[in-house]
């Protein structure tokens, strides 16, 4: 779950083109245009295929989860939905210019839509423009009409951590949680963080939090080595171990692991 970011929470992989954009900033605050009923047959029939898009964008099929967002944005070219759909398949498939333009469509189609402002915002900070994404971060979090402002904390967190602005990050990770105490990655991070600041029994409550609510992961199993051998409990400590070469056996912690780097 922490490596593999998912993709309906918006969180884009790295790789995109830079350059500059056409979009003003957000706008002000409206529902998601992908939960307002549609006004008419073109609008209903781009929802259909978007949201049929979104399935198979899920489900790692791109090709189909593609075709079904150019169908949605031919039928209705005002759909903005279907150009942020189409924006994360072309990130996915590597294809920059296409993501950038498609995103950025999407975002002067709705500049007040919070699921496509934390897109677009996402998409700004992995090219380096990390001080304007903030802006579309906290303009979908403090939309009163959105329903998960946990993901743009989230990513804002994430995006604080990229310019190693590890307070502000932490504060994100934090706010994240008020909005979802379930929401695993900014847990993780948290426990990160407070591991890196020396707060090593702060770092191990977070992620005893973490694996009360999933199923341990590399990661997470070679975090817990370390907090548990910087606190001196070693038979916490020669647990996680023992999870992470029974279950992880091949993944670069565990190779970190068997060569003991710790640091």
């Amino acid at each position: 779950m922490i490596r593999a970011i998912l993709i309906v929470c918006a969180i884009l992989v790295a790789g995109c083109a830079g350059g500059g954009g056409g979009t003003s900033g957000p706008g002000p605050a409206s529902v998601p245009v992908s939960e307002q009923a549609p006004a008419g047959f073109a609008e209903k029939s781009a929802k259909t295929h978007t949201e049929l898009g979104t399935l198979y964008l899920q489900s790692g099929n791109l090709a189909v989860a593609l075709e079904e967002a150019r169908i949605a944005a031919a039928v209705d070219p005002n759909y903005a939905p279907a150009y942020n759909l189409m924006g994360l398949v072309h990130v996915l498939l590597n294809q920059s210019a296409q993501a950038q333009a498609a995103l950025e469509r999407a975002i002067q189609l709705a500049p007040g839509d919070p699921q496509i402002a934390n897109d677009y915002g996402w998409f700004l900070c992995q090219n380096g423009r990390e001080q304007e994404a903030f802006k579309y971060f906290f303009a979908a979090a403090g939309n009163p009409l959105y329903r998960t402002p946990t993901k743009p904390y989230t990513n804002a967190g994430l995006c604080y951590l990229r310019i190693k602005d590890d307070k502000l990050a932490e504060e994100n990770f934090q706010r994240a949680l008020v909005m979802d105490g379930g929401n695993g990655q900014a847990i993780y991070h948290l426990s990160q963080l407070a591991f890196r600041r020396g707060d090593f029994f702060s770092a191990r409550k977070y992620l005893a939090e973490l694996h009360r609510q999933i199923e341990p992961n590399a990661e997470s199993l070679w975090l817990g080595v370390r907090i548990e051998r910087k606190i001196g409990d070693r038979q916490a400590e020669n647990g996680h171990a023992s999870q992470l070469r029974r279950k992880f056996a091949g993944t670069p912690e565990h190779q970190a692991l068997l060569q003991g780097k710790y640091e």
